[in-house]
């Protein structure tokens, strides 16, 4: 049997109660275009498969990729998943939307959720195992210790829902932490919203958490000669997310063509940061 490698982040899900909620949570379809990210020892691999008929994996590790490939009607994509370029896979590209679930590796959830806002287009839903914490942050209301830049620039994409806890004890071997199952429901895209324009307003404006936006938003929006009405009298976390994509979007139509900050990968050296 395979080992967890803490190089990967592995930890293995074994509970058939939790695995058979999550798949209940899925409700995976047959002839559906599901992607898994991390299968690790296939325990939701197998019951996806049992469900959809056919399912691509995208799996980092090579031994376990190998023992994978002899499953039929698995397709594997041996990679690393920040390398992977969803909305090119071939369903996506033969213009069917995925549905992409995963166990994902703590250590890199956070830039793989970035990653994933890309293709979010391309996207029906995602079902996620990842740290309670980290779903107690997507979810998270304005004016809750838990809202922050992680919360704004998922829930200006879709629509966030925190499923079910799983305590340690359901992984082999059993993480630190407690773990939850979230699903992610993409939202429709605003065409008058910069993505790169609105992460650049987000990151400046939960630079300085303690700090009134003033500091912050205000001398930001002052360097590039704006005068667009912004309340700046309050701290990052009290300002909903509904003006700062207000904001974004006044910005965009006051902002010549051309001379928007470049777009970043969110999974690059910077982006592996927790926000």
């Amino acid at each position: 049997m395979q080992h967890a490698r803490k190089r990967f982040g592995q930890h293995f899900l074994l509970d058939e109660s939790v695995i058979d909620r999550i798949v209940a949570a899925i409700d995976p379809k047959p002839g559906q275009a599901i992607v898994e990210i991390g299968p690790g020892r296939g325990a939701l691999t197998g019951p996806l498969l049992a469900s959809c008929e056919a399912l691509t994996v995208i799996e980092l590790d090579r031994d376990l990729a190998a023992r994978l490939r002899r499953t039929p009607g698995l397709a594997v994509i041996e990679a690393d998943v920040l390398d992977v370029d969803f909305s090119k896979l071939p369903a996506a590209a033969s213009g069917r939307k995925l549905r992409v679930v995963g166990n994902l590796p703590y250590n890199i959830s956070t830039p793989i959720l970035f990653h994933l806002l890309d293709a979010s287009d391309a996207i029906i839903d995602q079902h996620f195992m990842l740290q309670k914490e980290v779903v107690a942050r997507m979810a998270a209301a304005p004016g809750t210790k838990d809202y922050g830049r992680l919360t704004v620039m998922l829930q200006w994409r879709y629509e966030i829902e925190a499923l079910l806890d799983v305590p340690p004890e359901s992984f082999e071997p059993p993480p630190r932490v407690e773990s939850a199952v979230v699903r992610m429901t993409p939202l429709p895209r605003r065409a008058d919203v910069d993505p790169a324009l609105l992460r650049e307003i987000v990151t400046v404006g939960f630079s300085q958490r303690r700090k009134l936006l003033r500091h912050t938003i205000g001398r930001w929006l002052d360097d590039r000669g704006s005068s667009q009405p912004f309340n700046l009298q309050r701290r990052a976390e009290e300002v909903p997310v509904e003006e700062w994509i207000a904001l974004a979007a006044a910005l965009k139509k006051t902002t010549p063509a051309g001379s928007a900050p470049p777009s970043r990968r969110e999974g690059g050296a910077a982006g592996r940061e927790q926000p």
